[in-house]
């Protein structure tokens, strides 16, 4: 069975479940006439008021006999009028029925009734379509495990002496057993009259979660429209944000901030790699080799071989170009070196003018 039909069968069984109990509270409520009957040993039926009518308090207990499966005898006049209408409990003896145990996983206690269901042929000697049954309670084990028993009989039985007594008179019947150790278990119910009720009821129910179905997805529909909606004009909002951003930085700058002309005045203001190079090619006498030079922001660093490594210092301070020379790593003189190696740090004035 695919996993829809599994839970459309579940479904129904639940809506059928709620069906048959509500409509058993709601005649309960209506203060219908309780009996209950119960099966000797020797096949012989015991019915007894449960709930009594002042015109009932003087009512005896009655017993008919059962014959081939059917009651065998017609009831009195005044059993007869007070079967009419009433909520039966039809016990019957623990023989004409089959007790299973049965040990199940804790976590199967939700679905015990598709479980039993799909093991009642071989639980039972009948089909899951030829019995009526029911369970007791789960009890919980010591090995995360749940015992339960289940309680099955032919469904042909119960059904044609449910209807038997529903030829009485009677409004509805429930049929139940007791077994020693075993609670009272109902496995069939049948009513009459209240078919219709029931029906409407379990539309009634189907109603409900069809609407309530439609209803969250249309719930989660929308919520998913109002997200899309918030999202596209958070991020509407985060472009302005930006935009309004990037007009402020621009006119900190003061009139003509825009990027080009921002562009143009850092091109204007910061020192220039070529006429570094090209000034320093002209400040350094023909003794002296530079073997590296770094240019980060403002700050020149050079590095090289000199005859005089002083007098580079008092160069580069009488430039116009350059301010604060000096030293930033010791200089050294090695054996197979011709000079002294340097390593001199000097700040870039930018004062190379507007057309560079």
């Amino acid at each position: 069975m695919s996993i829809p039909n599994q839970i459309a069968t579940a479904l129904s069984l639940w809506i059928d479940t709620v069906a048959r109990t509500v409509t058993a509270r709601l005649d309960r409520a209506r203060g219908a006439r309780q009996i209950a009957i119960s099966e000797d040993d020797e096949g012989v039926l015991t019915l007894r008021l449960v709930s009594k009518a002042s015109k009932d308090a003087d009512l005896p207990s009655c017993r008919i006999p059962l014959v081939e499966g059917t009651i065998g005898e017609p009831l009195s006049a005044e059993w007869s009028a007070a079967m009419k209408g009433a909520m039966v409990d039809l016990a019957l003896r623990p023989s004409r029925f089959v007790f299973r145990p049965l040990e199940l996983p804790g976590r199967a206690v939700e679905f015990l009734d598709g479980i039993i269901r799909a093991q009642i042929d071989r639980l039972t000697p009948w089909s899951p379509g030829d019995a009526v049954f029911h369970w007791t309670s789960p009890q919980a084990t010591a090995d995360d495990h749940v015992e339960l028993t289940v309680v099955a009989t032919a469904r042909a039985a119960v059904t044609s002496l449910g209807q038997a007594v529903l030829d009485l008179g009677a409004a509805a019947v429930e049929i139940s057993t007791v077994a020693p150790n075993v609670e009272r278990i109902a496995v069939y119910d049948q009513r009459l009259g209240g078919q219709a009720g029931s029906s409407r009821l379990r539309f009634a129910l189907i109603a409900v979660l069809a609407t309530t179905g439609v209803l969250t997805m249309l719930s989660i529909g929308l919520g998913g429209i109002i997200s899309d909606s918030y999202d596209s004009q958070q991020q509407q909002i985060q472009r302005r944000i930006a935009e309004r951003r990037a007009i402020a930085r621009g006119s900190q700058g003061g009139p003509g901030g825009s990027a080009l002309e921002l562009l143009a005045r850092r091109k204007h203001t910061m020192p220039s790699a070529v006429v570094t190079l090209e000034e320093l090619s002209g400040l350094l006498p023909d003794h002296t080799y530079a073997t590296e030079l770094r240019m980060e922001g403002d700050k020149l660093q050079i590095s090289g071989l000199t005859h005089d490594a002083p007098s580079l210092i008092q160069i580069l301070e009488q430039s116009p170009h350059f301010a604060s020379a000096g030293f930033f790593a010791p200089t050294t003189r090695a054996a197979n070196e011709p000079g002294e190696r340097f390593h001199i740090e000097a700040r870039i004035k930018p004062q190379f003018g507007s057309g560079t």
